[in-house]
């Protein structure tokens, strides 16, 4: 069976955490209600970069988001946590799992609702930013927010476990884009401002902060399939 972004029928798309504490860190509120752990950050032109905790320098370097320097609200500094506590984090299951272990949720995810992994792993870091434990001001949580009400629904237990949030965050794509009829824009237009606003607006609602996210998210599964092209092509 195809994969769907369902497999749409056109390539590109066009539209017209916690870190591991082990180290001090900074915790960084954003205006969107996001609390960002992050190990250090810098200011790129008008943008502010959040690095977060990698397994080694080079890993760190690339493990990264880039934020409007205006919606940093707040800046915090973190303690740093014994390396005993961090140990106890990491049996108890609680601490981020690894990029190829990220991938393999995400493509097992895709695989059981036949959704592109790339437009999963674009709702995660335009959700999260790829934090496992970020709580947004309304409430949700997790790698893809769900919200509490909707996690339960969804048969998620805990919401901040990785591959729970992942299933049920992709189960809840799954039926918006059934609902919309495999229109991407519209499902991700409804899992950000619900699908009541979708349907009394009768398409994209005129909200700044969905048209951006839906944006955010495709121009990040653009991105992604372009990479893969040029790998390809080497």
């Amino acid at each position: 069976m195809a994969i769907r972004f369902r497999a749409l029928g056109f390539g590109l798309l066009i539209v017209a955490g916690a870190c591991p504490l082990v180290r001090g860190a900074e915790l960084v509120t954003l205006k969107n209600g996001f609390a960002l752990n992050c190990v250090r950050r810098e200011v790129v032109g008008d943008k502010v970069r959040l690095f977060f905790a990698g397994k080694s320098a080079d890993a760190e370097s690339s493990n990264y988001m880039d934020v409007a320097a205006d919606s940093v609200i707040e800046v915090q500094t973190v303690p740093d946590v014994p390396e005993a506590d961090a140990a106890k984090g990491s049996e108890s299951g609680e601490l981020v799992p690894t990029k190829e272990e990220m991938h393999e949720m995400l493509v097992h995810a895709g695989a059981a609702h036949h959704i592109d992994e790339d437009l999963l792993a674009s709702v995660v870091r335009a959700e999260s930013g790829g934090q496992v434990r970020a709580v947004s001001r309304t409430g949700a949580q997790g790698l893809m927010q769900l919200m509490p009400g909707t996690a339960k629904t969804l048969g998620v237990a805990d919401s901040f476990r990785a591959e729970q949030n992942i299933a049920g965050g992709t189960a809840y794509l799954d039926a918006l884009l059934t609902r919309y009829h495999d229109d991407a824009a519209l499902a991700l237009a409804a899992y950000n401002a619900g699908p009541g606003a979708v349907d009394r607006y009768h398409g994209v609602p005129p909200y700044r902060e969905t048209r951006a996210y839906v944006a955010r998210v495709i121009r990040e599964f653009n991105r992604r399939k372009q990479m893969a092209i040029m790998a390809q092509a080497k």
